[in-house]
């Protein structure tokens, strides 16, 4: 899957492990270079199974959450043009291209 990044803020947190673990912590760091791994390799958002992604709704509707560790979450959109099942909702088996929209607990 290609992984794009809402802000340049996003990208370093995702491709420095040590500013990582500074910004984040170290559990949830880790988790966070687990669930990045997990991105890239699968083909589409179907496809993904660990960190119990789950459609949010709301302000966020149109995202997938990615538990980490801590109360912490990934959060991730679609690009552009997202494919659309016939009554309109997204097709999630067809997403093949995401972005990286926030990276922390979105309770607090």
């Amino acid at each position: 899957m290609e992984i794009h990044f809402k802000s340049k803020a996003l990208r370093r947190l995702c491709e420095e492990s040590k500013h990582a673990v500074r910004t984040l912590g170290p559990d949830v760091a880790r988790k966070l270079r687990r669930r990045l791994s997990e991105l890239s390799a699968a083909q589409t958002v179907f496809d993904l199974h660990a960190g119990r992604p789950h459609r949010l709704t709301g302000g966020r509707a149109g995202q997938i959450a990615l538990s980490l560790a801590k109360g912490s979450r990934l959060v991730v959109s679609i690009t552009d043009n997202p494919p659309l099942c016939a009554d309109g909702r997204i097709d999630w088996t067809q997403v093949t291209e995401i972005r990286i929209q926030y990276i922390g607990d979105y309770h607090e």
